[in-house]
């Protein structure tokens, strides 16, 4: 396909998706998969491929993927931030389980503070960070395996998941990467307002971190004792090919902003066709989410569902803070403290080149790329990952080695 050709196939993709005719939706739907999933390349799978099998019959399939693969389904306790534009920030906290020791045995929490003046240090806090077009359940694995072992913290960034639309979108006002790292301070000052806190995050989870070091180093400093940077870029995200022709390439940079505004201005319109075309949906994101091919189909259906419950005005009003990323300035700020970098090597969203260039920065950081995975390594490879965040609470003094054991095993029930 040529330049021209493409470009000239984006920008009709655009004038569907304004019209607001019936007979116009299901195409509208149809750009709205193609140009969605190019744009935010984060998060779906397909749970059944074959075109041959009947509408009602994949319906059926992943229903009962749904039912059998009961991921996304851990809970903790709820609480909210408050975001400085006034936005609604929805977190979860998994508490440690700590056993009592012999002294504490014989006297309750009320006599133990009376004799010693004071009360227990606030233990680590881990705070997740999930990517574009994802939510906190994104880490399920991760939980599943960590849950009891080390307090958690796992939260929904604006407009994803549970929290609220961003009240400062509403007016106008774009999204941009610092908003989101000031969202962060928002819900550490809420969820961890002390002790130590290890900071872990995924995508655009990984920029909301640098976004927090950059305008609150002396957090850093000061509280911070480790960090995991998964799948992850500091900059040049408009520089990304997704595995595209350079013809296509081109034209997609030169039309995508406006097609995506004009996907996010008839939204329900969309996602009628985002529904109806399910299958076209989920084949051409399978290739943005994973990077081999005997992904368990239940783990590919809840990565769809995930990217499903994100709205294309979401998808459309988050894009330009990418193009705009560049936070390599704040990586330094992570130097005195253990840091994991982690990629796949198959991932076309934020190639692994993306974290040899942070590592680059943080030359002391050990850094994995994950053979056969694509961008969402911790649903593809769940043990690799948390075998290496696991190692990284050890390595921080987060967690001691003998407590670590099996927890770096996901082969539990999902449901833990």
């Amino acid at each position: 396909m040529s330049e021209s050709s493409a470009e000239a196939v984006v920008a009709a993709t655009a004038n569907v998706a304004g019209a607001a005719g019936a007979a116009n939706w299901r195409r509208a739907g149809i750009a709205g998969a193609a140009i969605g999933v190019l744009a935010a390349g984060a998060a779906a799978g397909v749970a059944v491929e074959r075109l041959t099998v009947g509408r009602g019959m994949r319906k059926k399939a992943r229903l009962a993927l749904d039912a059998t693969g009961p991921y996304g389904s851990l809970r903790g306790t709820p609480g909210r931030a408050v975001a400085d534009d006034g936005t609604e920030l929805y977190y979860e906290i998994d508490e440690v389980e700590v056993a009592p020791t012999t002294a504490d045995e014989g006297a309750s929490g009320s006599r133990r503070r009376r004799l010693f003046g004071r009360k227990a240090p606030a233990p680590v806090t881990v705070v997740f960070s999930h990517g574009y077009c994802l939510g906190q359940d994104s880490w399920h694995f991760q939980r599943a395996a960590l849950r009891g072992l080390v307090r958690a913290v796992y939260w929904d960034q604006r407009s994803h998941g549970r929290s609220g639309r961003g009240r400062s979108q509403a007016d106008g006002v774009p999204v941009g990467i610092d908003q989101l790292g000031r969202d962060l301070k928002a819900v550490i000052d809420a969820a961890a307002p002390e002790g130590p806190v290890v900071l872990a995050g995924h995508s655009m989870g990984g920029m909301t971190m640098m976004a927090l070091a950059d305008q609150y180093p002396a957090l850093i400093r000061d509280r911070v004792a480790a960090v995991a940077l998964i799948g992850t870029s500091s900059g040049k995200l408009g520089e990304v090919n997704f595995g595209l022709p350079v013809a296509g390439v081109n034209a997609v940079r030169r039309v995508l902003p406006g097609v995506l505004k004009a996907l996010g201005s008839q939204a329900e319109l969309v996602e009628k066709g985002r529904r109806a075309t399910s299958d076209l949906f989920a084949g051409l994101i399978k290739r943005y989410s994973f990077g081999s091919k005997d992904v368990d189909p239940a783990v590919a259906r809840f990565a769809e569902r995930l990217i499903e419950a994100t709205p294309i005005d979401v998808v459309a009003e988050f894009y330009p803070a990418f193009t705009e990323h560049d936070k390599s300035g704040a990586l330094p700020g992570f130097r005195d403290v253990p840091v994991l970098i982690l990629a796949g090597d198959k991932d076309l969203v934020t190639p692994s080149s993306h974290s040899e260039a942070i590592a680059d920065v943080l030359p002391d950081a050990e850094l994995v790329i994950v053979p056969d995975a694509g961008h969402l390594v911790m649903l593809e490879h769940p043990e690799t990952v948390t075998d290496r965040l696991a190692d990284l609470l050890v390595r921080s003094g987060t967690v001691p080695a003998a407590n670590v054991g099996g927890h770096g095993s996901t082969a539990q029930q999902p449901g833990r």
